[in-house]
C-alpha cells in the first residue's frame, strides 16, 4: 500500500513578512529464562547445500526484558548493502509497500509554492517555514507552548507574524550546524536591530523548550551540564532513565535544578534496549524494543545522530510475502487485495466523519466497521485473498500494538496529521548508542523501583528500594502499562479525570524473536519480507521479518510477533518459538534450494511479562481519543507532580521521538511553575507559611498518635461521627525538619478502628481502601476542615486563657 508522501506535502507561509531577516545568513540475567548449548557447528562445505537441522540447539534466551522496548516502529529495517549474496527466484519482482501506521484522511495539504514570484529572500523564508513545520511549528500561528510562554504581547497580527519568522530563522540557522551552540548574540546577527525583541523571545522559547542547542556534540554536552543562569531552581526527582527521563534530567540540569534519577532496571533505556549476541565467530546487536527512526526530517533523534557521526540507514519499503507453501504471493493479486485493503479503510473514514458530525459518543472497534465493509463489498472471498487481507490487518496490529477488536474506528489514527517526513532510518549499532551517551554523568539510581509517590504544599516524597527521595517535584515517566496496573501509589490519589485517561487508553503488546545465523542466507537484495498463513487468529505470528545485516554488525534475522498472537507468544517456550520461526523459513527457502541454518543465538522478547512496562505502546482504544494523551500528560497537585512519556505525547505516541519530546516537553513546564512559584508575593507566602506553623503547633500536642499519624478530635462534639482531623507525616526521623505532611477528615468512629490495625502500611490502606479518604496538602483543606481548624484553635486559646487567669 502507497502512503501519502511526507514530503510532497508544501505548507504557504506567504502569510509571513519577509523584511524581519536582514541577511543570508544487562545485561540483566532477570531476562534469560533458558539457554540451550550449541552442540553441532554448521558445515564448512558449500553452506548453501549443507542438510538442514531440525532442532535450534544455538542459545536461545528469552528476553522477558527488565532491560528492553518496543516504542513502535512504523518501518521496517533495511539492508542497503545490494552485494550481498541473495535467493534468486523466477517470477515478477517484489513489491514495494510502504508500512504505514495510519489512514488519516482530514489531513489538509497546502498549495505549492509559487516560487517563481518570490524574491530570494522569500525563498529563505519559505525555506525556513518548512524546517519549522518539519519540527511540528504550525504554518502561520503560534503553538500551545509560545501562548503559554507569553512570546508576543498580542495574539494574531503583525507582532506574531514577525516573531514566526524570527523564531523560524533561529531554528533553521541552529540546524544548520547542530554541533555548535547558537548564542542570542550570533542570532541576532542577521535579524534587523527593531527586532531585537522578538530575537530574546524567540531565542528563549526555542532554548528552554529544547528545540535548539539540544543534544550530544561535545559543545552542547559541556554547556547543559551546568546552570545557564547560576540560579539554582529547586530539587527534582525523575522516576524512570527511559528517553523521556534521561532528556528532562539533562534539560533540568541546564536549566538550574538539582536532579536525581531512579530507575528499576540495572541500565537506562527503558523500552530502548539492544543487546549484543554473539557465537561461532559472528556477532550483532540487536533492538529488542525500539529500533526505527520514524521519519527523519526534524526527528531530534536523527540530529542526535548526526551529532555523534553515526550514518543513517533508509529503510527500504520492497517486501515479497510468501504462501504458506513458501510459493511467491500473485502479483496481480497482491495488487487486487492492497486497493480493496485500502478502499475498506476509506470507507471506514467516511463513516466516522458522518458518525462523529451526528453522534459525538459514538465509538465502535475499527476491526468490525472493516470486517462489516468487507462482507458488504465482497472483498478477499476466495482463500489466497483472504490471507493477503489477514497480513495487512496484522500489519495494522503490528504498527498499533493491538488487536483491531481492540482499536477506536472514531480515533485510532488521530496522530497521523503530525507525523515527521523524510525516510525511515536505522542506526548502526542500535540505538542503546543514544541511551548510554545520554545517561552519562546523570545521578542515576538503579534498581530502585518506585513504589509510592506523595505529595503536597511542601513538595514531594518518593519512595523506591526502602529509600527516601525528597524534591521540590517528581517527574513520572514511567510506561503507561505500569500506571494501568497501578504499580506506583500516589498520595493524595490522582485525580479522576487522570485515572480515567489512564483506564480509557490502550497499552499493547508487540514481540520479537531474533536470530543471529552463521552467514546470510536470506540475501542483501531486501529488508523485509513477509508470510501468509490460514489461521486468521495467527495471522500476526511471524507475519514480518526484518534484515538487520548491514546495521547489526552480523547476519541478524528479526521475526515480529503482533496482534493476538503476540499475546499467545508469551505462553509459549523460547524454544518452540525459534523452532516455528524455522519452519517457516525453511517453508520459505528450501523449495528456492536454500538451506537455512539453526540459529547461532536466538533471543525472545516478553514485554508484556516485564514488570517495568507490562506491554509495548500506546493506543487509542475503544472509548479514548487523543484528548486523553494530553490529560496523561497534565501535571497534578499545584505543580508538584509532572508525566512524560510517548503515552503523554498527542502528536507522537508510541514512537522513540515522541517519548524525547514529551521529556523536552515537561522540563520546560517545571521551569514555568519554579518561575512562577519565586514570582508568589512575599506576603502571601508568609501567610501560607504561617497558616502551616499553626497547624503545625496544634499538632504538637495531638489528641492521639499512631505512628506516623496524628489525630485531633474536634472539641465541639463527642459524637462519633463528628469530625476528627488527620495528619499523616512523612519521612519520619530522617527528614524531621522537612517531612511532607498531609491531612484528612476521618470520624472518630473510624479513628478507633485505626486504632485496631498494626502499621502504617496498614493504616494507610484501611485509610485508601475502607473508608476512601483522599489526603491533601494544607491549602487543600476543605471548609469542613477549615472550621475543625477553628474549633480547635478556639478550644485552646480559651483553656490556656483560663490557666493565666487561675495563676492570677
Amino acid at each position: 500500500m502507497e502512503p501519502r508522501d511526507p514530503n510532497s506535502q508544501q505548507h504557504d507561509p506567504s502569510d509571513n513578512p519577509n523584511d524581519v531577516v536582514s541577511g543570508e545568513g544487562d545485561d540483566s540475567s532477570a531476562e534469560t529464562d533458558l539457554t540451550l548449548s550449541a552442540s553441532a557447528t554448521p558445515s564448512e562445505t558449500n553452506p548453501q547445500t549443507s542438510p538442514p537441522k531440525t532442532t535450534p540447539e544455538a542459545p536461545v534466551s528469552d528476553s522477558q526484558d527488565d532491560s528492553s522496548d518496543p516504542i513502535q516502529e512504523d518501518e521496517p529495517p533495511q539492508n542497503p548493502n545490494p552485494t550481498e549474496p541473495g535467493p534468486t527466484e523466477p517470477g515478477p519482482p517484489a513489491k514495494k509497500r510502504r508500512r504505514r501506521k495510519k489512514f488519516f484522511t482530514e489531513l489538509n495539504g497546502n498549495p505549492s509554492l509559487n516560487k517563481n514570484r518570490r524574491s530570494e529572500m522569500a525563498k529563505d523564508v519559505d525555506v525556513e517555514a518548512l524546517i519549522a513545520i518539519s519540527v511540528g511549528f504550525p504554518v502561520d500561528s503560534l503553538t500551545e507552548e509560545e501562548i503559554e510562554a507569553n512570546v508576543v504581547s498580542t495574539i494574531g497580527g503583525v507582532e506574531q507574524a514577525n516573531y514566526i519568522v524570527v523564531r523560524n530563522h533561529i531554528l533553521t540557522r541552529w540546524r544548520s550546524n547542530v554541533s555548535v551552540w547558537l548564542t542570542r548574540d550570533h542570532s541576532l546577527e542577521s535579524i534587523r536591530s527593531e527586532h531585537k525583541g522578538l530575537v530574546d523571545s524567540a531565542y528563549h522559547f526555542l532554548l528552554h523548550h529544547g528545540y535548539i542547542n539540544f543534544g550530544l556534540a561535545p559543545a552542547i554536552k559541556e554547556a547543559k551540564l551546568k546552570s545557564f543562569d547560576g540560579i539554582e531552581k529547586g530539587n527534582v526527582v525523575i522516576v524512570g532513565a527511559g528517553l523521556a527521563g534521561l532528556v528532562a534530567a539533562r534539560q533540568l540540569v541546564f536549566m538550574g535544578f538539582k536532579v536525581v534519577v531512579l530507575e528499576g532496571r540495572a541500565r537506562p533505556g527503558g523500552r530502548v534496549r539492544t543487546k549484543k549476541i554473539n557465537g561461532d565467530g559472528v556477532e550483532a546487536a540487536a533492538d529488542l524494543g525500539g529500533s526505527v527512526l520514524t521519519g527523519i526530517n526534524g526527528n531530534p533523534l536523527g540530529v542526535l545522530a548526526r551529532q555523534l557521526g553515526l550514518p543513517l540507514h533508509k529503510v527500504r519499503d520492497i517486501c515479497p510475502l510468501y504462501l504458506p507453501d513458501g510459493k511467491s504471493v500473485n502479483s496481480e493479486i497482491d495488487s487486487k487485495v492492497e486497493v480493496s485493503f485500502n478502499k475498506l479503510l476509506d470507507r471506514v473514514c467516511k463513516l466516522r466523519h458522518a458518525m462523529i458530525e451526528e453522534v459525538r459518543s459514538v465509538d465502535v472497534p475499527l476491526g468490525t466497521a472493516l470486517e462489516a465493509f468487507r462482507r458488504v463489498y465482497n472483498v478477499a472471498e476466495d482463500l489466497e485473498e483472504r490471507m493477503l487481507l489477514n497480513w495487512h490487518l496484522a500489519n495494522l496490529e503490528y504498527a498499533n500494538a493491538s488487536l483491531m477488536s481492540n482499536l477506536s474506528m472514531a480515533y485510532w489514527d488521530q496522530d497521523d496529521p503530525y507525523e515527521m517526513g523524510g525516510d525511515h532510518c536505522f542506526i548502526p549499532g542500535g540505538n542503546e548508542t543514544f541511551v548510554r551517551a545520554l545517561a552519562e554523568e546523570l545521578p542515576i539510581f538503579y534498581e530502585r523501583t518506585v513504589d509510592s509517590i506523595r505529595y503536597g504544599t511542601d513538595g514531594v516524597l518518593v519512595y523506591a528500594g526502602g529509600q527516601e527521595f525528597r524534591g521540590d517535584m517528581v517527574l513520572c515517566t514511567v510506561p503507561l502499562g505500569v500506571l494501568k496496573k497501578g504499580m506506583i501509589e500516589f498520595f493524595p490519589e490522582l485525580p479522576q479525570r487522570k485515572r480515567d485517561a489512564i483506564q480509557r487508553l490502550g497499552f499493547g503488546l508487540l514481540n520479537k524473536v531474533a536470530m543471529l545465523f552463521p552467514y546470510n542466507f536470506w540475501g542483501g537484495d531486501i529488508d523485509t519480507f513477509g508470510h501468509l498463513t490460514e489461521d486468521q487468529s495467527m495471522r500476526g505470528e511471524f507475519f514480518l521479518f526484518y534484515s538487520y545485516s548491514s546495521v547489526s554488525g552480523g547476519p541478524l534475522l528479526v521475526a515480529l510477533v503482533a496482534g493476538d498472537a503476540a499475546i499467545k507468544f508469551e505462553m509459549m517456550s523460547p524454544v518452540e518459538s525459534v523452532r516455528r520461526v524455522l519452519d517457516i523459513l525453511r517453508g520459505i527457502f528450501h523449495p528456492k534450494g536454500i538451506t537455512v541454518p539453526d540459529p547461532v543465538q536466538a533471543v525472545c522478547t516478553r514485554w508484556g511479562k516485564d514488570q517495568f512496562t507490562y506491554g509495548s505502546y500506546s493506543y487509542v482504544a475503544i472509548g479514548s481519543s487523543g484528548d486523553d494523551y494530553d490529560i496523561l500528560a497534565e501535571s497534578v497537585g499545584d505543580g508538584r507532580v509532572f508525566f512524560a512519556g510517548e503515552a503523554t505525547n498527542k502528536q507522537y505516541p508510541a514512537t522513540m521521538h515522541g517519548a524525547f519530546l514529551s521529556g523536552m516537553r515537561e522540563a520546560a513546564n517545571m521551569l514555568r511553575v519554579a518561575k512562577r512559584r519565586s514570582l508568589i508575593p512575599a506576603d502571601k507566602l508568609n501567610n501560607v507559611s504561617e497558616e502551616s506553623d499553626n497547624l503545625n503547633k496544634l499538632f504538637e500536642t495531638p489528641d492521639l498518635t499512631l505512628g506516623s499519624f496524628s489525630v485531633l478530635f474536634d472539641p465541639t462534639s463527642n459524637d462519633l461521627n463528628s469530625n476528627s482531623l488527620l495528619r499523616v507525616k512523612f519521612g519520619g526521623e530522617k527528614l524531621d525538619s522537612g517531612g511532607l505532611c498531609l491531612y484528612g477528615l476521618i470520624s472518630r468512629n473510624q479513628v478507633s478502628e485505626l486504632k485496631r490495625v498494626d502499621g502504617d502500611g496498614n493504616r494507610m490502606r484501611m485509610l485508601n481502601h475502607d473508608f476512601g479518604v483522599r489526603l491533601v496538602g494544607r491549602k487543600g483543606l476543605s471548609g469542613v476542615g477549615e472550621s475543625v481548624i477553628s474549633h480547635i484553635t478556639l478550644a485552646r486559646s480559651n483553656q490556656n486563657g483560663g490557666i493565666k487567669d487561675d495563676a492570677a
